[in-house]
């Protein structure tokens, strides 16, 4: 699939035919395996548990550029 063009469309439709992409794929036909599944409920459950370090936007682009 090509899609021509993208250039003549200005950013803000660019962004509601992205949403309008993401709105027709059904939930139900995303495929998660169940080890996938399992890590994201591990992940959630340290995320809640507060066993998870966060970091701003700002820290991973300056850790980035520290390791590039």
């Amino acid at each position: 699939m090509e899609i021509k063009n993208l250039s003549k469309y200005s950013n803000a439709e660019k962004i509601v035919l992205a949403e309008q992409l993401w709105d027709s794929v059904s939930k139900n036909d995303l495929e998660i395996s169940d080890e996938v599944k399992k890590e994201l409920d591990i992940r959630i459950q340290n995320l809640e548990e507060g066993k998870t370090e966060l970091y701003t936007w700002d820290e991973v682009k300056n850790h980035l550029k520290t390791i590039r």
